[in-house]
């Protein structure tokens, strides 16, 4: 459903969906890809990335929580639905945290120990996380465009209905 809204709600709706964006864009692709070099000589790089993620991630979610008291439904809306997508994330990155934990402690917690098979595995785990990076880009993208038209998805219309509109009716 399409609202009028003001540059500045447009704004502010469109903050939650940047923040994530960039997230998923500048650190969990061109940052991973650039420290994926120095990971075999430096291996604790391999934390960069989810450090900066969990940073971010934590931000939307907390705020996302205090911007349920917004005074402007639409941009409460547009948090929400980036929070949606957050936490989605944040069990895409524990999946493969859990997966990777698994792998060292098969071996005894010794790293030096894990042979080309225990890789493989930790390449199938990666997958899906890849695969939802992708998707999220597209949602997100999109989102952010209704966010700057003044749309409001349908199911987040059903989660959250307009308080303006039933008094309307």
């Amino acid at each position: 459903m399409e609202y009028q809204i003001t540059e500045a709600q447009s704004k502010k709706a469109r903050f939650p969906h940047e923040l994530f964006l960039i997230n998923l864009i500048t650190n969990h692709i061109l940052l991973f890809v650039g420290l994926l070099g120095m990971m075999k000589t430096y291996p604790v790089l391999a934390l960069v990335t989810p450090a900066i993620s969990v940073v971010v991630l934590s931000y939307l979610l907390i705020r996302g929580r205090r911007e349920l008291n917004n005074e402007s439904w639409y941009v409460m809306v547009h948090w929400q639905l980036c929070m949606r997508r957050s936490r989605f994330f944040v069990g895409m990155i524990l999946f493969v945290a859990l997966v990777i934990a698994a792998l060292i402690l098969s071996v005894g917690g010794d790293a030096n120990q894990l042979k080309p098979g225990h890789y493989a595995i930790a390449g199938v785990a990666f997958l899906p996380s890849m695969f939802s990076i992708l998707a999220l880009i597209v949602m997100e993208s999109d989102a952010m465009h209704q966010a700057k038209s003044g749309r409001v998805p349908d199911g987040m219309l059903k989660r959250f209905p307009n308080p303006e509109q039933s008094t309307a009716e």
